[in-house]
């Protein structure tokens, strides 16, 4: 088992890191958010056009007023001129996927996957000690119910319009999340738990309308997910997913369901895993200026034995690009090792990027 999750993360990071040589410098997310938060008309549109590299239109020249001549006719101030339609640059989907072409920034080049962020200070109601019993030389030893988490993830257009289909990206990313008992010294102060999860990532552009909202994308993907333990602690799965995005003004829906790819029996390391974190997920952002809020539902859909879980995030400006983050969660899954857990948590923490 531990092989053959290896070897699928191998694959998918070998053809990630084929990207790595290109480089490029684009507008950042804080950019666009720094335009969205301007409540003058004018103002904002300029902000967009400079930010996007959009040349600006310059006002015509007065004519020279001679002596005697009659009144001078005022040029037409450039707002009064027909801006381009900036919803595109307003849409958190468009920005984050690339799905207008004013958005469009090219391939090679490091973008926010999920969201980046630490948690110096997270509290759980219920730290996860049964994986580890064998573990603790003593028994009164375990874990602390402070600890801190970090996740880093990133995504790279690895192909822009596959096959020649302009509406059509490839993407590879990566995403990594780590739960550092940084406080219980009792232990060492270990990382109890890192989740590794590379993924390729196939993007249809879409422009329909469903129920009031404007369906903008369709991925389709292949996820591998694992902690890169050894027996007993061994935690992975292998999932191909189908992700539809919405969007209405400020609010973006992001419904994904996925299949488990089977595994022998002598081989699964957690043969239950979707009795706890189901088929799929959804995931609500809304965006006001520069706060950006999230909730994210999973839930295995069984009257008996049901098992779901919910997150709720809330980043906020604090100085420049870095940003306030605040996290809740309940229910199971929280980690890999934690798939059969339920908990709560809370944390609070910086972001430097948002992701979706």
């Amino acid at each position: 088992m531990i092989f053959k999750s290896h070897a699928m993360a191998g694959i998918l990071l070998v053809m990630l890191n084929a990207g790595l040589p290109g480089s490029a410098h684009a507008a950042s997310v804080a950019d666009w958010e720094g335009c969205s938060s301007i409540t003058a008309d004018v103002d904002r549109l300029a902000c967009y056009d400079r930010v996007s590299g959009r040349a600006q239109p310059e006002a015509a020249p007065l004519p020279h007023a001679e002596s005697g001549s009659g009144p001078q006719v005022e040029a037409a101030p450039v707002a009064a001129q027909a801006a381009p339609d900036a919803d595109g640059l307003l849409s958190a989907l468009s920005r984050h996927w690339e799905l207008d072409d004013e958005a469009k920034q090219g391939a090679f080049l490091f973008r926010p996957h999920r969201p980046n962020y630490f948690l110096p200070l997270k509290y759980s109601n219920s730290p996860n000690n049964t994986p580890f019993q064998d573990q603790f030389i003593q028994p009164d030893l375990g874990l602390d119910s402070l600890e801190a988490e970090l996740q880093l993830s990133f995504k790279i257009k690895g192909m822009e319009g596959v096959f020649g289909h302009d509406n059509l990206d490839l993407r590879f990313g990566y995403t990594i999340t780590s739960f550092w008992q940084s406080y219980n010294d009792t232990i060492s102060s270990p990382f109890r738990e890192t989740n590794y999860e590379p993924e390729a990532i196939l993007t249809f552009r879409t422009n329909y309308d469903l129920a009031g909202f404007r369906g903008r994308f369709i991925n389709l993907g292949m996820v591998h997910q694992s902690n890169g333990r050894g027996e007993g602690l061994s935690r992975s799965w292998n999932r191909v997913y189908a992700q539809f995005g919405f969007e209405r003004d400020n609010l973006a829906l992001l419904f994904r369901p996925w299949y488990r790819l089977p595994e022998s029996d002598d081989e699964d390391d957690n043969p239950d895993i979707e009795d706890y974190l189901g088929y799929g997920d959804l995931q609500v952002v809304y965006r006001k200026g520069r706060n950006a809020y999230s909730l994210l539902l999973r839930n295995n859909f069984k009257r008996t034995d049901n098992h779901g879980a919910l997150k709720l995030n809330w980043s906020f400006p604090l100085y420049g690009r870095l940003k306030g983050y605040v996290q809740y969660f309940n229910g199971y899954g929280e980690s890999l090792i934690d798939y059969n857990h339920r908990q709560q948590s809370f944390g609070v923490g910086v972001s430097l990027t948002e992701g979706m």
